[in-house]
């Protein structure tokens, strides 16, 4: 083959792999100046969740460009030549060649891509926008590594929602106590099966209470009646007089099933609540403080749980989703 033919042939070779050996010395080192050009610079980026779209993104190195570095630091040639099997002198002739024709490329408006590498575009200010590629990875330690898509993990709705009311909540959870927190749906599960099967007997018992308290006060009365009748007719010889007295009948008028509203740190603010609710027709109550120190408001009690789990959700579609239900004993 002619020199001149085996010289054109070289020079080709080397313009078209240029791209290829920034490529290469990039995965190596954080800088790679491009003589008379600029340098392409790399950061290391964390792996990072794009919500909007659930995808997983690996560590990786983010390319930018830098157009005022452009003095030959001899990292880019010495590599291409040592490549190439050539002279450094030779190397750096055709490499400014091939840079003179990326700058009359932009000169004329028109966009510059290295293949993997990313885009230039230049502006009317005479200044360069780089774009970097965004499917070459230039993390060595990120190797195989790409990108994962994963479908949102649907959580229930009663897990989320005792998040968003510790969230609420004004006090610190420590890391012990949100590592036994993983126990705690089990928790509110059988908290749940335990009310409905103690409902029915509580209510049993209360219902009963009722009709023991019920019997010995009227008992009680007939036995105070039948005394003052005896020591009127037997021991006064003055007209029968009967004692005027009260009997107290004990009720058990608390209900166990309370919807609560909010809880409050001030107890002024409670009592507006109330206010507020009461004109909206609900039967609003003050319950008492809880052992956080907050005023706790209801919207209304149930005794029935059933009542009351319907209640909340007919209080929750239309009035409040924050609103819970707390069960008393």
């Amino acid at each position: 083959m002619p020199h001149f033919e085996a010289g054109l042939f070289f020079s080709i070779f080397v313009l078209m792999s240029a791209a290829e050996y920034i490529q290469e010395l990039l995965y190596r080192y954080n800088c790679v100046v491009i003589p008379e050009f600029g340098a392409l610079l790399t950061h290391v980026k964390p792996a990072f969740i794009d919500s909007s779209t659930n995808t997983i993104y690996p560590p990786s190195k983010v390319l930018s460009f830098n157009s005022q570095l452009k003095t030959n630091d001899g990292l880019l040639i010495s590599y291409m030549a040592e490549a190439e099997k050539t002279s450094y002198e030779e190397v750096q002739k055709k490499l400014a060649v091939k840079v003179e024709g990326w700058k009359a490329q932009l000169k004329q408006g028109q966009p510059l891509v290295l293949e993997n590498i990313g885009s230039f575009k230049p502006t009317k200010e005479a200044k360069l926008i780089f774009q970097p590629a965004r499917n070459t990875n230039y993390l060595t330690s990120s190797f195989g590594l790409s990108s994962i898509i994963s479908k949102p993990v649907l959580r229930e709705v009663l897990k989320q929602e005792v998040e968003e009311l510790e969230e609420k909540v004004p006090f610190i959870i420590t890391r012990e106590e949100r590592q036994k927190s993983q126990f705690r749906p089990l928790l509110k599960y059988a908290a749940i099966i335990f009310i409905a099967l103690s409902a029915g007997f509580s209510g049993y018992l209360t219902y009963d209470q009722a009709r023991f308290n019920s019997a010995l006060s009227q008992q009680k009365a007939q036995e105070i009646i039948s005394n003052s009748i005896q020591e009127a007719t037997f021991f006064d010889t003055k007209p029968l007089e009967l004692p005027v007295f009260r009997i107290e009948v004990e009720k058990n008028v608390r209900k166990h099933h309370h919807i609560i509203a909010g809880a409050f740190r001030e107890k002024d603010n409670a009592d507006r609540k109330i206010r507020q609710l009461r004109d909206k027709g609900y039967d609003a109550f003050y319950v008492g403080q809880n052992k956080f120190g907050l005023y706790q408001v209801a919207f209304e009690s149930h005794d029935d749980p059933r009542e009351a789990l319907e209640a909340l959700k007919r209080i929750r579609a239309a009035e409040s989703r924050d609103a819970w239900l707390l069960s008393v004993k």
